[in-house]
């Protein structure tokens, strides 16, 4: 269904959301059953008009299938504002079934509000998200409509201005992994500085190659097995390297099975011992961490001077030392 037909069915649901068309047949039950005469309207009609039901997903577009399972799910989440946020849905040119699958996968949009969604969806179109790319990542990742804009924001100015990635950048990088807006911006910032300065790449390669799609343990494994076997070298100041690395895309935009086959030259067995080894030296390098930041406060306390008692700060430790580069 296009976002004209969609936009046409919306305005005329509008208009006649609570009054049930459907009409009853001979051996069929009508589908909804909330009609009322117009002498028979009640103090609490402002209230019904607040709420969902059959007729009206059915006047939106939906099956009665559809329409059943909307229903259902609109009534365990308890929702007050749900044919506003249905409304904003299908204006933004997503057809039923699109919503549906939205709905299925995060419930918690039931509950929003549909001003509070229309905002957040306008936001990200400020952010440049242009129509079929928003449309493409609410479907993927409806989380997104959960977010404050000031998480956005939070996210949007540290991958700008700490990891330095350009506005079009940024854009393409909510575009295809929205799951950022959701990490932790001590990780994210890491997961940066770790491909910048122990793989060498640069910002247009991370962006390319998706980077932010996989996570950080993942991303150290595969590299680190490609390097212990002589596959991949971190490049000096000038960027140069004495071997041909292998494309950041070819690391980490291909399955596992690719990834071994085609570029690390192993086998699976091989792979799944280095990711146990790797995730004991994780281990080891945390408990390590761990203790030398004890250190450090214990003799902060134990310096004192005339003018009192000197303390160190703990640092937020993300596994990040900047004198390795």
């Amino acid at each position: 269904m296009g976002t004209h037909v969609c936009r046409k069915r919306m305005v005329r649901w509008m208009w006649r959301w609570s009054v049930c068309p459907v009409p009853v047949s001979r051996g069929h039950m009508p589908f909804c059953s909330t009609q009322q005469e117009p002498h028979q309207a009640s103090p609490s009609h402002t209230s019904q008009v607040n709420q969902l039901n059959l007729c009206s997903l059915l006047e939106m577009g939906f099956s009665e299938t559809q329409a059943k399972e909307m229903h259902e799910g609109a009534t365990k989440s308890r929702g007050k504002h749900v044919p506003s946020v249905l409304t904003a849905l299908l204006l933004l040119g997503l057809n039923p079934s699109s919503i549906l699958k939205i709905m299925q996968k995060c419930p918690e949009v039931y509950s929003l509000k549909g001003a509070d969604l229309q905002q957040r969806v306008d936001h990200l179109r400020k952010m440049g998200l242009v129509e079929g790319s928003l449309q493409r990542m609410i479907s993927h990742y409806p989380k997104v409509l959960l977010l404050p804009i000031k998480r956005v924001n939070m996210v949007s100015r540290l991958l700008r201005e700490k990891c330095l990635f350009t506005i079009h950048q940024v854009t393409d990088i909510l575009r295809d992994s929205p799951e950022v807006l959701e990490e932790d911006l001590a990780e994210l910032e890491y997961k940066f500085q770790y491909a910048y300065f122990r793989m060498g790449v640069r910002q247009p390669e991370m962006v390319k190659a998706k980077l932010f799609r996989l996570s950080l343990s993942e991303l150290r494994c595969r590299h680190c097995f490609l390097e212990r076997r002589g596959l991949y070298q971190t490049p000096d100041k000038k960027g140069q390297t004495l071997i041909v690395n292998p494309p950041l895309k070819d690391v980490l935009c291909v399955s596992e099975e690719t990834y071994l086959t085609q570029v690390a030259m192993a086998t699976a067995e091989e792979f799944h011992v280095f990711r146990k080894l790797m995730a004991r030296e994780q281990e080891e390098e945390g408990r390590e961490d761990e203790y030398s930041s004890g250190e450090d406060e214990e003799l902060g306390e134990d310096k004192n001077d005339d003018d009192g008692v000197h303390r160190r700060k703990r640092q937020w430790n993300t596994g990040y030392k900047k004198d390795r580069k």
